[in-house]
């Protein structure tokens, strides 16, 4: 999962074909990154993955921040970073924790209700109109959900683990939600950069308050797995909002599901794991689902692999 933030578009002299590969190239990196996430957690739990990813990529944005222009941020954007980042640590535990569980093409798959979760939290928390078109999507994504789980479950090989791990994707999911309502306020104030250094820094602070008791020492045959997961995710993050500043929402979202396709093929390729058609089915109605919600609110109709 990667923190890209969409900013609007800054010109239209770029043709929309190319930002359209450009997101295409952005999703297959983020999903090779939640492959090698899948690894490391496997290996050393999820909390101590998400803690040294973190601070990795805190040192890597550090740098690209000092060497370009920049400005402090107010104590008002540094409490909003602060408060993103809670949300985003929330998201990144319950995701990844519950990607050690499923298959990676299930948690994916489940994953991507996050935009329809938005849609209801921008109504919710900004007094934003729930259009038809929201009400038709989330009952196209519930029943997405509702097929996904009826095929795990029927499963014999179906586990208690696979239940607690669906449970907190789906969590996840919700918290994800209400993410992207801060990013938009975070796009606002603050360069993408910026918001990358900060976000890394206050997640590993958070995660760090917990160190004494929980963290240990990554294994040497574990850092380069780490050092990948740290260049697939801002290359993946920086990739991302270069496409939106240069396209609208409306012609990247369908590139971003792409990140199912791939999810079946590296889970395959790297895990053994196959995907039921109950998956295939579920995630082709998650995705109309988004889509049609992509017409009600293209900033917020976006998966979660955008932005974690």
């Amino acid at each position: 999962m990667s923190e890209a933030v969409k900013t609007p578009s800054l010109t239209g002299a770029v043709s929309p074909m190319i930002p359209v590969l450009v997101c295409a190239l952005a999703i297959c990196l983020l999903s090779g990154m939640d492959a090698a996430m899948k690894t490391l957690v496997v290996a050393v739990g999820v909390y101590n993955t998400v803690l040294w990813r973190s601070m990795v990529a805190t040192v890597v944005a550090g740098a690209a921040w000092s060497a370009g222009p920049r400005a402090k941020p107010t104590l008002a954007v540094l409490r909003l970073h602060a408060l993103r980042a809670a949300i985003v640590a929330m998201v990144l535990i319950c995701f990844f924790w519950g990607l050690a569980r499923l298959p990676l093409a299930v948690a994916i798959g489940l994953s991507f209700v996050a935009p329809l979760f938005a849609l209801f939290l921008a109504a919710l928390l900004l007094g934003e109109r729930i259009r038809r078109q929201a009400i038709w999507a989330s009952l196209a994504g519930i029943a997405g959900v509702a097929i996904i789980l009826a095929g795990q479950f029927g499963q014999a090989s179906y586990s208690q683990d696979a239940l607690l791990g669906t449970a907190a994707v789906l969590v996840s999911t919700v918290f994800y939600g209400y993410n992207l309502i801060l990013a938009r306020q975070q796009a606002q104030l603050a360069k993408p950069i910026e918001i990358m250094l900060f976000q890394n820094l206050c997640v590993a602070i958070i995660m760090g308050l917990a160190a004494p008791w929980l963290a240990v020492a990554l294994p040497a045959n574990l850092w380069l797995s780490l050092a990948g997961v740290t260049v697939l995710s801002l290359a993946g993050q920086f990739l991302m909002s270069w496409s939106y500043a240069r396209a609208e929402a409306q012609y990247l979202i369908p590139t971003e599901y792409s990140a199912f396709i791939w999810a079946i093929a590296l889970g395959w390729f790297f895990f053994d794991e196959e995907a039921a058609w109950t998956t295939l089915a579920g995630a082709c109605l998650i995705v109309a689902g988004c889509l049609l919600a992509a017409r009600a609110n293209p900033k917020l109709a976006e998966p979660i692999e955008a932005a974690v």
